[in-house]
């Protein structure tokens, strides 16, 4: 079975021909349970998600702040799995039919297998993967995997990368390009910042994909903000704090999904 960046891309265009930026979600896999995680990114979805990043729990997620961090914490101690990372992939794209994309860092794929990997997100119906800490010059055995299957390889590009830079790493990426609004990890933000602007601008100097904004946005006023200048507005600790502060899991999804709503219109320019 093939994987769906086809799905992925189709639904980036949709919303741009749409006249609007596309909202992606993150939530971790195992979060607060592998069930609940799965209900949670379909709640996302029922309010207005185009996109759902499904984050593989890792120990040292150098990337993600402590709102995240918590949250794999809680995963990883419910002794999640990548076989529960899949089936996440699986139950969330079958129920919904939308793009289900995999966040994860290299070791647990690397220890895992790049084929048996890229095989069994492809089988699930997975969309891609994001690599936050897979150099460019070091990908090319998970790049012809992925693309044997039909998945995207979404790379990460940063304020601190030099146009030479982002030309070398769009160039090898596929389905779109993680653009990170700040120096620094994920968590909300007062401001999301010009800075943002800046790099999506000189990321578009350089590749015809879509560019999506990571890191900092929390709410749907910063959403529309984003939307103005990115394709993609992506949202992950404002979901997974909503989840924290439940009082119990109907709560979370009642929560998740208002949240998805709020920002499916603040990237429609509706907030």
């Amino acid at each position: 079975m093939s994987g769906n960046i086809k799905l992925l891309s189709d639904t980036l265009a949709g919303a741009k021909a749409e006249g609007r930026s596309a909202l992606i979600a993150y939530l971790p896999a195992g979060f607060p349970t592998v069930d609940g995680g799965i209900a949670a990114i379909k709640a996302v979805f029922e309010g207005g998600a185009d996109v759902v990043e499904v984050g593989l729990p890792h120990s040292d997620p150098v990337l993600d702040g402590p709102v995240i961090q918590t949250a794999d914490d809680i995963a990883l101690r419910g002794g999640v799995k990548i076989a529960d990372v899949i089936r996440t992939v699986r139950e969330a794209h079958a129920a919904t039919g939308k793009p289900v994309l995999v966040m994860t860092y290299w070791n647990p794929i690397d220890r895992y297998g790049v084929e048996r990997f890229t095989a069994e997100l492809a089988e699930a119906g997975g969309a891609g993967c994001i690599l936050p800490d897979l150099p460019v010059q070091e990908s090319a055995l998970w790049r012809e995997h992925a693309a044997k299957h039909d998945l995207a390889t979404v790379f990460v590009v940063a304020p601190s990368s030099k146009d030479a830079r982002l030309a070398t790493i769009t160039a090898a990426g596929s389905g779109f390009v993680y653009a990170a609004s700040l120096m620094g990890v994920t968590g909300t933000r007062v401001s999301v910042g010009a800075q943002a602007q800046a790099l999506v601008e000189r990321t578009r100097a350089t590749t015809d994909l879509p560019v999506c904004v990571g890191l900092g946005v929390s709410n749907a006023t910063q959403a529309a903000e984003v939307a103005g200048f990115a394709d993609g507005v992506i949202v992950g600790s404002a979901f997974v704090q909503r989840m924290l502060d439940a009082d119990d899991e109907a709560a979370g999804l009642a929560a998740v999904r208002a949240l998805a709503g709020e920002l499916a219109q603040g990237v429609r320019g509706s907030a």
